[in-house]
Order: structure tokens, then sequence, then C-alpha cells
């Protein structure tokens, strides 16, 4: 029982040694699972902003062709709103989809200014589908579409923390 009794100090040393050990990778894998989680739902976040972006510009790009052939967009590929009526409805659904993860992995701030950015091309599908020719209506729904964007943008940034980026405003000249 002596021997017993000697060793003990050394075997609780063991057992605590070992429950430390236990504890601190316990403890390190929690954290590295935490922030694995972390990185996965800033991913996600990213990827669904910029996924909407992407769906958003689809549709605006077509709209542009369509309200080209109506003589409102000095677009260089002009596109007939029957040719135009299939593309546009896929790129509809794409979007939609892509609010979808919006609304799921965004801020509210940022699906605020998704939506008003899907207003504001809402108000540029009725302009062509109602086949309006006035160049210069044209160019204010642009300017609210651009503004639009632009806070889109300005919201996913400060959400993902990432500095402020190009207004993507370009100037072209016509020489």
């Amino acid at each position: 029982m002596s021997a017993f009794i000697q060793q003990l100090p050394t075997l609780v040393g063991v057992v605590i040694g070992s429950l430390g050990s236990y504890l601190a990778v316990m403890f390190g894998d929690r954290t590295r699972f935490r922030r694995e989680q972390a990185v996965r739902r800033e991913d996600r976040r990213l990827t669904a902003y910029s996924e909407y972006a992407r769906s958003q510009k689809a549709i605006v790009s077509l709209l542009f062709r369509i309200s080209a052939h109506l003589g409102n967009d000095p677009h260089p590929y002009p596109l007939a709103p029957e040719e135009a009526a299939t593309q546009l409805g896929g790129a509809s659904e794409t979007r939609d989809q892509a609010w979808e993860a919006v609304l799921l992995f965004g801020d509210a701030a940022v699906a605020d200014a998704a939506h008003e950015w899907a207003r504001v091309v809402a108000d540029m599908e009725r302009f062509v589908r109602d086949q309006v020719g006035d160049p210069d209506s044209w160019s204010a729904l642009l300017e609210n579409q651009r503004v639009a964007r632009e806070k889109y943008y300005a919201a996913a940034r400060r959400d993902a923390a990432l500095p402020p980026g190009h207004s993507g405003r370009f100037l072209f000249s016509h020489n």
C-alpha cells in the first residue's frame, strides 16, 4: 500500500496532464470548427451577393439591347422584344433564385439594397415591355439603375468588410 501512496502523486499528475491535453485539444478543435464555419458562411454570403449582381446585370444587359431595338439606347446589338422574351424569362428566374440566397445568407441592409435595385430594374422591364420610344425617359431609368446598383455594391462591401470599390461609372468619349 505504501508503494501505491508513493506513486499516487505521479498518477494524479498523469491524470491531470491527460485531462489537460484532452481539454486543450477539444477546445482547439471547437475553435477551429467555429472559425471554419464562419469562413464558410462568409464564402456563401459573398457568393450570394455576387450571383445576385451577376443575375441582375444579365437582365439589365438584355434590357439595353431591347431598348436599342426601340431606339432608346445606343447599344450596338439591338434585340427585338420577341426574340429576347425567352432569355429575359430565364434571366429573371436566375435572379429570383439568387435573391433567395441573398435572403438566406445576407445582411438586412444588403437585402434592402438588392430589393431596391430589383424594383428599378422592374421599372426598366415595364418600359421596354410597353415598347416606349423615349430616349430621355430611358436615360433617367438608366441613371436610377446605376444609383441602385452602386448602393447595392456599397452595402455588400460594408457587410463583407471590403474596402470601397469602383463606382462602375465609365465615361465614353464620342470622337
